[in-house]
């Protein structure tokens, strides 16, 4: 299997594979979804808007973001500026997939990104540089935490006061530890340690510097420039 269009195959038994593969990370997430829920509903949101918040948006820390934007008067603009801010790093991770996404017909393409995250992306672009086919792992593993976050949120509502401030205990920590486990076990070459470290760099300066939130897309764009300025070379 030497050609994106070879590894962009996508059938039943990748995406329960990629399913099972994102599971014990998931159970993580609907700990954080489940204190989501909690801390939404005493913001005063309905039910029913919590839920669809979850399902459509499906990105915990905008979500918690936002409830700290959130009033009698919702500030409409900020609201909007630090959501992008902090999912910036969204369009970089669909750049990123681009050359296997493109051999997919558009509905199935867009649906699949609809459960792109952090974990399964990262999981699935190391299966990808390594020749294995990985839209399994994007989809399947995005449907787990997709489900995952689903139940915490409705857990949350009911039974939150469990675990009301996730940060106390390290579970906003879980997905950075699991992120960098990827980021060490994957491509080990020059130009993967460049980019990572002008990233890492620029978002360290950012975070210091720069408004809150900043240092996510300024890490994401910095990270991506260098990327595309130094092309690897295409697979035959």
């Amino acid at each position: 299997m030497n050609t994106y269009a070879e590894q962009a195959r996508l059938e039943p038994a990748d995406t329960w594979l990629g399913f099972k593969q994102l599971l014990p990370l998931s159970f993580f997430v609907a700990a954080f979804g489940l204190a989501f829920g909690l801390a939404a509903a005493q913001e005063g949101l309905s039910e029913g808007n919590i839920v669809l918040m979850s399902a459509l948006v499906f990105a915990g820390t905008s979500q918690f973001a936002a409830l700290e934007l959130w009033g009698t008067q919702v500030p409409l603009v900020p609201l909007i500026i630090t959501t992008f801010a902090i999912n910036a790093r969204h369009l970089l991770m669909g750049a990123s997939l681009y050359p296997w996404l493109q051999h997919l017909p558009p509905l199935r393409r867009y649906g699949i990104m609809l459960f792109a995250s952090d974990a399964n992306w990262a999981m699935a672009m190391q299966s990808f540089h390594k020749g294995e086919r990985a839209l399994g792992i994007l989809f399947g593993g995005g449907l787990a935490i997709w489900s995952f976050w689903m139940l915490g949120t409705w857990l949350g509502l009911y039974f939150g006061s469990a675990i009301e401030d996730p940060f106390s205990i390290g579970l906003d920590m879980v997905l950075g530890c699991f992120l960098l486990a990827m980021t060490l076990g994957g491509r080990k070459d020059l130009r993967t340690l460049i980019i990572w470290t002008v990233a890492g760099a620029s978002a360290m300066l950012a975070y210091w510097w720069l408004p809150a939130n900043s240092h996510v897309v300024v890490g994401a764009l910095s990270g991506g420039l260098i990327g595309a300025l130094w092309m690897e070379k295409d697979q035959k």
